[in-house]
């Protein structure tokens, strides 16, 4: 596995997958005008209970988000199929993405971990990752975590994401 990591304030990269909804998304674009922040996600997978209460509580702050100017997206390894159970089963309305590869995987820097069996999963995956990005492209905020346990708690990013923004607070972790 590579050892690279993304770092604070560098070019997040515009890694292209397939939508749930038919589509494409675009994990790095800049929104149109340029006047969006996103956050991405990175979800385990279909097989994970701890995925599925993460994007719950996300898409209960939804709204917040969009009134704080923050798209949001989420991605796993997933195939089509399982992407869409879980969508399903979770109530999704914001973009999900699928398919990411393990080289897409390692270019965002996140840890990827073999299935332990076939009920688990059936292919690698990654570990969960999340990354605010500012209009401008750049990574504001970057946590990635090597188990499915650790995650930062969705409200306090959405009060840091307001903060950030109000306060222009610079990119931190950059020396």
């Amino acid at each position: 596995m590579k050892s690279e990591k993304l770092t604070a304030g560098s070019a997040f990269p515009e890694i292209t997958v397939p939508d749930v909804t038919g589509g494409e998304v675009t994990l790095g674009s800049v929104s149109e005008g340029g006047q969006k922040w996103k956050l991405v996600v990175v979800y385990r997978g279909l097989h994970c209970p701890i995925c599925k209460r993460y994007l719950t509580t996300l898409e209960g702050l939804k709204d917040e988000y969009a009134a704080a100017n923050v798209e949001i997206v989420a991605v796993s390894g997933d195939g089509l199929e399982k992407a869409k159970t879980f969508v399903d089963e979770v109530g999704l309305s914001f973009p999900v993405g699928y398919d990411l590869t393990t080289d897409q995987m390692e270019e965002l820097g996140l840890y990827i971990s073999d299935p332990r069996s076939p009920q688990e999963t059936d292919q690698p995956f990654p570990e969960p990752g999340l990354f605010a990005i500012r209009p401008d492209g750049r990574i504001h905020i970057i946590d990635i975590s090597n188990a499915p346990f650790a995650r930062p708690e969705l409200g306090s990013i959405l009060n840091g994401l307001k903060f950030i923004q109000e306060k222009d607070y610079p990119v931190r972790g950059t020396h």
